[in-house]
C-alpha cells in the first residue's frame, strides 16, 4: 500500500508540473459589498464566474484579490438570504460596489451529490436534502450535526452525547453500517467498526459549508455501503471564506436528572483561513467540547433468550439481568449447581463418608434441624461437623425443595463502570494551491480524539481514542484524483460488560466459589424452613460477602487493572483479567473521476471513474481473529455515468462494478429520469441498486461479549471452520432452551438430547447484502415562496445480513456463538415522505412527514427494522423579526416502535421534542449571540432500547465572524 501511495504522490507532482505554466501579469480586483441600507455585508462570496478565483468580504464588507484572467470578466457575488448579483468588469477593477437585495428563493440551491455534477435541487433525479450555511448558523439544536435529524425522513440513534448515528428508510442501528458519511469526499468510517463515528472527528461547526443528504441506495455513485442513505459534508474553501472565526458555547444538561445534579458543558470553536494572490490558501479549524454524558440507567429485567424485557427486579427475580447492568449476564440454574455441588461432595474422599451418614439421617425421617442437633450434640459425630454446610444441599435435593430457578451474579450498574466525562477534540488543517484558475491541489488533515460511549453488541467505553483522516487531492471542473487514509486508534477503550463480569471473577470465581456458596446458603435456608424469597436473599448476601463495592478502594484497584489489561492477555488460571481492546486499523483509499462531457460538446453528461481501497486490520486479537496474523481486505471498483436531455426529459444511466477480496464481483446499475412538467415543477423517477459488503467485523470478529458469556465470530467460512462449527455443529437457540428446560426438570440432571436441533451454516459463508430501490417523486416551486416535495419508495433486500446464536457442545458444557448470516428470503420495505417550505414576509414555515414500513417478514428473520412508522417535523423561524434579532423553533415527533439489536430489544415509546433559539446579531463587531436549547421542555427520551435517556441542553453562545 505504501508503494501505491508513493506512486500517487509522484503522480500529483508530475501533474502539477504539467499544468503549471507561465502566467500573465496579475490584475487586482477590489471593492465593497453592502445591503440596501448601505450596511456592509461580511462573509459575502465574490468570485470570477466559471473560475476557481475569488474571495470573501471582511468585517467591513470589503474584498480584494488578484487574478491573471484577462478582461472582460464576470464577477458573481453571493450571500445567503440575498439575491445573487453578476457584474461584467471591462476596465475599472477597483472601488467596485455591489448592493445586494434581501431575498430568499426556494429550490434554487445547487447540489452536487445527487448526480456528482452540479444541478439545481429542483432538478435532482433522486430525493436529496440540503442544509446551507444559513441553516447551519441558525440551527436551534446545540450543533449543526444534531440539527440534521430535523430533515425530512431522517432518524437518529443517540448512544451518548457525542456518539450519534443517522439513518433513513428503515433498519436503523446504533453503529449504522447501511448509511455512509463522507467529509470532503472522505469516508469517515472507523475501519475497525465499518461505520462513521458520528461527527466526533472531521468537520467543525465553523468550517462546514453545506450538508447534503441522499436518502436511499447510492452504491452506483459512491460504492459499497450507503444502501439506506449517504450523508455528505463539505468544508469551507479558504479562497472563498477567509479570515478568523471564533465561537464559545456554554450551558447545562442533566437538569432534573435523578442520577446527578445539573452539569455544565462548554465548547470552544475557532477557524483561521488566509489566501494569497489566489494561488495559495491555508486554513485551520479547532473544536473542543467537555461535558457530562447521558447516563445509561435502563434497569429493566431482560430475557436474552427472546431479546425482550421481562418482569422482575433484582429483589424479586434471582435471575435478574438488567439492561444497563453488567456482570449479571453470567447465570446458572440453582438446581443444576446444587446437583454439581452434591456430586462433588459425594465423590470426594473426605465427603463420601459424610454423604452416606447424612443420607442415613434423612432416610430415617429426621428433619434438617434434628440432624444438625444430633451431629452437634454427639461427640461420636464430631467428624461430620465440618461437612454440615453440605447437609442443606443434600437435604433439599432429597426432599425436592430445591428450585429450578435461574440465578445470576450480582452485576454492576453502567454508571459505576463507564467513563461519562465526555471530551471531544477536533482539529483540521488544509493547504490549497491553485495550479491554474481551474485546477487546485489540496492537502488536508482531520484529526480527533475523545472519550464517549458507543453501543454495539455491548456498551463500549471509548476513552482517549482517536481517528485521523489525511487526504491529498487534485481537482478541477473536469477531473479529480484523491488519495486518503483513515487511521483509527482505540486508546484506552474497554468493554463494559466484560469489566463488570471480571470484577466479579476477580473477587469470587463463578464456577469455583460464588455459585457453590450461593447453593449451600440457599439450600441451608430452605432446609430450615425459609421461604423461597428469603432463601435467595440469604444466599445472595452470603455469596456477595466479599463483593467489591463501587467506590471502594478494592473496586477501584480491580477495575483499573481490568481496564488496563487487553482482552487477549486474559489468563484466568493466573488470575489475569482484561477488558481493554486494541484497535489500530487503517483504511487506504485512492479514487479518480473524469468528466468527458466536453468531448461530446456537452451534448451529454459523461463521467468515468475508478477506486481502490485497502482495510488494514490490527487489533492484536482483542477484536478480530488477528492475534497471530495480519488481516488485509482489498477492494477495487470502476464507475461510469451518462446523461442526456430529450426536450423536457433528462435520462441518466450509471453503473459501478466492485470487487472485494473475499467476495465475488458485483455490478450495481442506476437509471434516473427527470421530467419537467411546468416551470419549476418536475417529476422524478429512479431505479437504483445498492449493496454493502459484510463489515470487517462481520468477516473477522472474534470477541467475547455479554460478560464473557458469548463469543462473536465472523461469518466467513474460514471463521466458522476455525471453531469447527461445520463438523461439531452448534444447536439452534430455541432447541437449546428446550433442552436446558429438560435438564432442569430431570431428577438426575440428564436432559433430553433429542430436543437439540443442529444448525447448518451456508458453505459459502457470509455474503454481501444488496437492495433494489424504486422511487417516484414530485417537486414544485409555486411562485417563489412555496416549495412542495413528495416521494414514495419501495426497497427489496436480498441476502439481508442478520445473525444467529448457536450453542456448541464441548465436552460436558455448551459454548454460545453469535454469527452473522444471510437471510434466505427477501426482505421488503416501503414508505414515503412529504415536505413543504413556505415563506411569508420574513417568516419561514416548514413541515415534513415521513412513513416507513416493513413488509411481510421472512421465516426465522429477527425483525430489526428499528424505525417508527411515522415521523414529522415542524419549523417556524424568522431571521430578522426585528432589526438584528431572529429566532428558530423546531418541533420533532416520532411514533413508538420496537427496537431489536444484538445488545438489547424492546419498545421505544413515542416522543416529541422542541428545539429553539433566539439570536442577536451585532453587526459592528460581526458577531452573533445565541440563546437556545434542545428538548427545552426537558422530557427525557431515548431513541433506541438500551441507550441512555437524553434530557434538555440549554446553552448560550457567542460567535465572532460566523
Amino acid at each position: 500500500m505504501k508503494k501505491i501511495l508513493s506512486k500517487i504522490v509522484l503522480m500529483f507532482f508530475v501533474v502539477t508540473c504539467f499544468f503549471t505554466n507561465s502566467y500573465a501579469q496579475n490584475i487586482t480586483i477590489s471593492g465593497t459589498v453592502v445591503d440596501q441600507t448601505n450596511t456592509p455585508i461580511p462573509g459575502a462570496g465574490v468570485a470570477v464566474k466559471g473560475k476557481n478565483i475569488g474571495a470573501s468580504t471582511d468585517s467591513d464588507g470589503k474584498f480584494n484579490f488578484s487574478t491573471t484572467e484577462k478582461l472582460p470578466l464576470t464577477l458573481v457575488v453571493t450571500y445567503i438570504g440575498y439575491t445573487s448579483q453578476e457584474k461584467v468588469i471591462t476596465d475599472n477593477t477597483t472601488g467596485l460596489v455591489f448592493r445586494l437585495e434581501s431575498s430568499t428563493v426556494l429550490g434554487q440551491e445547487v447540489v452536487v451529490s445527487a448526480s456528482r455534477t452540479p444541478e439545481r435541487i429542483l432538478e435532482s433525479p433522486v430525493s436529496i436534502e440540503r442544509m446551507n450555511i444559513s441553516a447551519i448558523r441558525e440551527a436551534a439544536a446545540p450543533s449543526f450535526y444534531d440539527a440534521i435529524q430535523n430533515i425530512k425522513g431522517v432518524e437518529m440513534s443517540t448512544q451518548s452525547l457525542t456518539f450519534k448515528s443517522y439513518n433513513t428508510r428503515g433498519f436503523n442501528a446504533n453503529g449504522n453500517t447501511r448509511f455512509n458519511q463522507l467529509i470532503d469526499g472522505m469516508d469517515n468510517q472507523a475501519p475497525g467498526l465499518n461505520f462513521s463515528v458520528g461527527n466526533i472527528v472531521g468537520i467543525t461547526e465553523l468550517d462546514v459549508e453545506n450538508v447534503e443528504l441522499l436518502p436511499g441506495a447510492s452504491s452506483a455513485l459512491y460504492g459499497a455501503g450507503g444502501i439506506n442513505g449517504t450523508l455528505l459534508m463539505t468544508s469551507k474553501d479558504p479562497f472563498k471564506y477567509s479570515g478568523a472565526s471564533f465561537q464559545y458555547k456554554t450551558g447545562l444538561n442533566h437538569v432534573n436528572d435523578n442520577n446527578v445534579s445539573a452539569q455544565p458543558f462548554n465548547q470552544v470553536d475557532a477557524r483561521l483561513a488566509k489566501s494569497w494572490n489566489n494561488k495559495f490558501g491555508v486554513k485551520f479549524a479547532f473544536s473542543f467540547l467537555q461535558a457530562k454524558d447521558w447516563y445509561g440507567t435502563n434497569y429493566s429485567n431482560f430475557d436474552r433468550s427472546t431479546n425482550t424485557p421481562k418482569s422482575g427486579t433484582r429483589a424479586s427475580d434471582p435471575g435478574y439481568d438488567g439492561v444497563n447492568v453488567y456482570g449479571d449476564e453470567v447465570n446458572s440454574s440453582i438446581l443444576g449447581v446444587s446437583k454439581s455441588v452434591l456430586n462433588a461432595f459425594a465423590t470426594s474422599p473426605t465427603g463420601a463418608p459424610a454423604y452416606a451418614a447424612f443420607g442415613n439421617f434423612i432416610s430415617n425421617g429426621l428433619t434438617y434441624n434434628q440432624i444438625v442437633s444430633a451431629i452437634n450434640g454427639n461427640a461420636a459425630y464430631a467428624a461430620l461437623r465440618p461437612a454440615l454446610p453440605y447437609l442443606g444441599v443434600q437435604y433439599s435435593l432429597a426432599k425436592n425443595t430445591t428450585s429450578n430457578q435461574i440465578v445470576s451474579r450480582t452485576g454492576y450498574n453502567e454508571i459505576d463502570l463507564v467513563d461519562y466525562d465526555t471530551k471531544s477534540l477536533k482539529m483540521s488543517a488544509g493547504l490549497y494551491y491553485n495550479i491554474t484558475d481551474k485546477i487546485q491541489l489540496i492537502g488536508q488533515a482531520n484529526w480527533g480524539t475523545g472519550t464517549t460511549v458507543y453501543t454495539g453488541s455491548d456498551r463500549y467505553s471509548l476513552r482517549n481514542f482517536n481517528i485521523g483522516l489525511y487526504k491529498l487531492e487534485l481537482k478541477s471542473d473536469d477531473f479529480s484524483i484523491k488519495a486518503y487514509t483513515t487511521q483509527e486508534r482505540s486508546g484506552d477503550s474497554y468493554v463494559s460488560s466484560i469489566l463488570g463480569s471480571y470484577l466479579n471473577e476477580m473477587t469470587s470465581g463463578s464456577a469455583t466459589t460464588w455459585f457453590p456458596t450461593y447453593s449451600i446458603a440457599y439450600s441451608t435456608a430452605k432446609s430450615q424452613g425459609a421461604t423461597e424469597e428469603m432463601a435467595h436473599a440469604a444466599a445472595r448476601a452470603q455469596a456477595d460477602a466479599n463483593r467489591a463495592l463501587p467506590g471502594s478502594a478494592s473496586f477501584n484497584d480491580k477495575a483499573n487493572k481490568i481496564k488496563n489489561t487487553y482482552i487477549s492477555d486474559s489468563d484466568f488460571a493466573k488470575g489475569i483479567y482484561g477488558a481493554k481492546f486494541r484497535d489500530k486499523s487503517n483504511l487506504y483509499h485512492v479514487e479518480g473521476l473524469y468528466n468527458l462531457s466536453k468531448v461530446f460538446n456537452n451534448a451529454v453528461d459523461f463521467q468515468v471513474g475508478a477506486s481502490y481501497r485497502n482495510f488494514d486490520l490490527n487489533s492484536g486479537g482483542t477484536l478480530f481473529a488477528d492475534r497471530n496474523s495480519e488481516i488485509d481486505i482489498n477492494e477495487h471498483a470502476f464507475f461510469g455515468q451518462m446523461g442526456k436531455a430529450f426536450g423536457p426529459l433528462k435520462l441518466t444511466v450509471a453503473g459501478r462494478f466492485d470487487k472485494s477480496k473475499n467476495f465475488e464481483g458485483r455490478f450495481t446499475p442506476r437509471v434516473t429520469g427527470v421530467l419537467k412538467v411546468a416551470k419549476n415543477s418536475n417529476i422524478r423517477a429512479s431505479f437504483q441498486t445498492g449493496f454493502r459488503n459484510p463489515t470487517t467485523q462481520n468477516q473477522y470478529i472474534d470477541l467475547a461479549v455479554g460478560g464473557g458469556s458469548q463469543r462473536l465470530i465472523g461469518g466467513l467460512s474460514s471463521s466458522i471452520a476455525n471453531y469447527n462449527l461445520n463438523t461439531n455443529k452448534g444447536f439452534t437457540e430455541a432447541s437449546y432452551r428446550s433442552y436446558m428446560a429438560s435438564v432442569i426438570a430431570s431428577p438426575t440432571g440428564t436432559g433430553n438430547a433429542a430436543l437439540l436441533q443442529a444448525y447448518t451454516f451456508d458453505s459459502r459463508g457470509i455474503r454481501p447484502e444488496s437492495v433494489v430501490a424504486y422511487e417516484l417523486g414530485f417537486k414544485t416551486l409555486i411562485g417563489s415562496r412555496f416549495l412542495l416535495d413528495v416521494y414514495g419508495y419501495a426497497n427489496e433486500y436480498k441476502d439481508f445480513i442478520s445473525s444467529v446464536n448457536v450453542y456448541q457442545l464441548r465436552g460436558t458444557s455448551f459454548v454460545k456463538f453469535g454469527v452473522p448470516v444471510n437471510v434466505t428470503d427477501k426482505v421488503k420495505s416501503y414508505g414515503g415522505a412529504l415536505g413543504v417550505d413556505y415563506l411569508i414576509n420574513n417568516y419561514s414555515i416548514t413541515g415534513n412527514v415521513s412513513i416507513n414500513k416493513i413488509g411481510d417478514l421472512p421465516n426465522n428473520y429477527i425483525n430489526d427494522f428499528n424505525t417508527p412508522t411515522v415521523r414529522y417535523n415542524l419549523g417556524f423561524s424568522n431571521r430578522e423579526v426585528v432589526k438584528n434579532i431572529g429566532y428558530n423553533v423546531a418541533y420533532r415527533w416520532q411514533d413508538k416502535f420496537t427496537w431489536n439489536s444484538s445488545f438489547a430489544g424492546g419498545e421505544v415509546p413515542a416522543f416529541g421534542t422542541i428545539d429553539a433559539q433566539v439570536n442577536f446579531k451585532v453587526p459592528s463587531i460581526n458577531s452573533m449571540i445565541k440563546v437556545g436549547g434542545s428538548n427545552i421542555l426537558n422530557k427525557y427520551y431515548y431513541t433506541s432500547y438500551g441507550n441512555p435517556e437524553a434530557g434538555a441542553m440549554y446553552y448560550v453562545s457567542l460567535a465572532f465572524n460566523p
